[in-house]
């Protein structure tokens, strides 16, 4: 590929991953991160050091007009234009439903809803216009079968599949495609608290998922083999559903 590539969240796990797995296509990479430089800023030099391109892109997707002053320059008519989005930002804020606060509730549902429509309304059309584009977004197993003490995250992962299957109705025929992934259980940072071994037991092939096999799903989605797959929610959980 020589396309421009943006990956939100992707200062670390499947974010960091996929930004890298994209550069190693040739993608030109917009890291772009909320708070964690450090983190965005290693990604960014490990894709350097391996001969690849990648402009940091600091902006808060659940800030509407944040998102939109930063993605304004890949948002107009010109020659600057954003072929892949990856939509993967997202945050965890889990608890029994009678206990979680409101807050919780809205910075889950603002940073994954308000977040895909802030980042992915602004550069649809540009896609529209070229005819070709992909917008990948990083849903969950638990927005399919839902999972307990997560009501605010299943209800935000399961609200960007419908979003996804609807977006990919409308711009098919532009030759742009919408797609989600659902990973399972992933060896990220997100479920560093639970035990290994017993999050291992629940899952047929006996492990957690890697950042980098999803990454690499990620990396076939935006590619022009798979010109013909949209509107689908592609689960990588080691058969756990």
């Amino acid at each position: 590929m020589t396309r421009v590539a943006l990956v939100t969240g992707a200062s670390r796990g499947i974010g960091a991953a996929i930004a890298r797995e994209l550069a190693a296509a040739g993608c030109r990479i917009l890291l772009n991160y909320r708070s964690d430089e450090r983190g965005a800023a290693e990604v960014k030099d490990s894709i350097v050091a391996a001969g690849g391109e990648a402009t940091l892109l600091r902006f808060d997707v659940s800030d509407a007009a944040e998102t939109a002053a930063a993605l304004a320059p890949w948002s107009g008519d010109g020659d600057a234009v954003i072929d892949v989005v990856v939509n993967n930002a997202g945050v965890v804020k889990d608890a029994p439903f009678p206990t979680l606060a409101q807050g919780d509730w809205e910075r889950v549902t603002r940073t994954s809803l308000d977040g895909f429509f802030n980042v992915t309304r602004p550069l649809v059309m540009p896609l529209v216009r070229r005819r070709w584009g992909r917008i990948i977004t990083i849903a969950s197993l638990a927005g399919l079968v839902g999972n307990r003490g997560q009501v605010a995250y299943s209800a935000a992962k399961a609200g960007l599949i419908g979003a996804t299957r609807s977006l990919a109705k409308e711009v098919a025929k532009r030759n742009v495609t919408v797609n989600a992934v659902a990973p399972g259980l992933i060896d990220t940072d997100m479920i560093k608290q639970i035990p290994v071994d017993d999050l291992s037991k629940l899952i047929p092939m006996r492990r957690l998922g890697l950042p980098s096999e999803v990454a690499k799903l990620v990396r076939f989605l935006a590619s022009d083999d798979a010109a013909y797959i949209t509107g689908q929610v592609i689960t990588i959980d080691g058969g756990l559903a």
